[in-house]
C-alpha cells in the first residue's frame, strides 16, 4: 500500500550513470587496438590515407596565343633593354654637356680676365698720360714763374762730374747765362769752369761737357726721365718719343 501511495514503483537506474567500486570487478586489462582482430601482439600497419587526385593539366596554348606570348616577352625584353640603354646615352650626355659647359665657361672667364687685364692697362696708360701732361703744364709754369732754379739745376749737374774732371763748361740759355753765373758762382769757380750762352738749349737746362764725359741736365732730357717713372714716353714738346719718330719714318720709307 505504502508503495502506491508513493505514486508506484522506483525507477531503475541507468547503467551508464552506476559507478562500479573497485571490489566488484573481478578482472580487468588495458585495451589495445589488436584486441579487436583477436591478435594483440601483432605490429600495427600504418594507416594508408588516400592521395588527393593530381590536378588536371593545363591546356596546351594555342600557336596564336604562343606567338603572342613570345612578342609580349620580345616587347618587354627590348623595352627594358631600350630603357638601360636610354640611362647610360643620357649619363654619357650629361657629362659631356657639363664638360662643354666648363670648358665654355672658362674660356668666356679667360677672355674676361684678358678684357679686364687690358682694360686696366688702357686706364693706367691713359691716367699715366694725363699725370704727366698735367706735371708738364705745371713745370713750364713754374720755370715761367722762378726762372733762378736754373742755377739749381746747373749746380747740381757740375757736381754730378767727378773730382778728376777738367775743362768743364756750362751751355745755358742766354736768357739764364746771368742767372747761372750768379746762382752757382760758387761751384763754376771751384771746379775751373765756365758758363756758355747756347740757343739750343731750353730754357731752364743745362749740358754740362768736360774731358771726361757730358752730363745732359737739359729739360727735354729729364722730363723724358720722369715721364718714363710713370711709364709713359712723350717729349717735352708734347709730339712723340724718338723711337716713335724712327717708327714713323720707317713706315713712311724716309731713310
Amino acid at each position: 500500500m505504502s508503495s502506491s501511495k508513493n505514486g508506484g514503483a522506483p525507477k531503475p537506474a541507468s547503467p551508464y550513470a552506476r559507478f562500479i567500486p573497485r571490489e566488484e570487478l573481478n578482472s580487468f586489462a588495458a585495451w589495445k587496438p589488436g584486441a579487436l582482430t583477436g591478435n594483440e601482439d601483432a605490429p600495427q600497419a600504418p594507416v594508408q590515407r588516400a592521395e588527393p587526385p593530381a590536378p588536371p593539366a593545363p591546356p596546351k596554348p594555342s600557336p596564336e596565343e604562343e606567338l603572342a606570348a613570345h612578342v609580349k616577352a620580345a616587347r618587354t625584353s627590348g623595352y627594358q633593354d631600350g630603357y638601360r640603354d636610354g640611362l647610360v646615352a643620357l649619363d654619357g650626355f650629361k657629362q659631356s654637356y657639363a664638360a662643354q659647359i666648363t670648358a665654355q665657361m672658362g674660356a668666356i672667364a679667360e677672355s674676361y680676365n684678358r678684357q679686364l687685364d687690358a682694360l686696366q692697362q688702357d686706364m693706367a696708360r691713359a691716367l699715366a698720360v694725363s699725370a704727366t701732361h698735367l706735371a708738364r703744364q705745371i713745370v713750364r709754369s713754374e720755370l715761367k714763374q722762378r726762372p733762378e732754379l736754373v742755377a739749381a739745376v746747373a749746380q747740381e749737374a757740375v757736381d754730378t762730374l767727378l773730382r778728376s774732371a777738367q775743362h768743364i763748361t756750362l751751355r745755358v740759355h742766354p736768357d739764364d747765362h746771368a742767372l747761372v753765373a750768379q746762382g752757382a758762382a760758387e761751384v763754376i769757380e771751384a771746379r775751373g769752369g765756365r758758363v756758355i750762352s747756347d740757343s739750343e738749349i731750353t730754357r731752364g737746362g743745362c749740358v754740362v761737357e768736360s774731358d771726361i764725359g757730358v752730363i745732359d741736365a737739359s729739360v727735354e732730357t729729364r722730363w723724358r726721365r720722369a715721364a718714363a717713372s710713370l711709364g709713359c714716353d712723350e717729349r717735352w714738346n708734347g709730339g712723340p718719343s724718338a723711337d716713335e719718330d724712327t717708327a714713323m719714318d720707317d713706315e713712311r720709307g724716309t731713310p
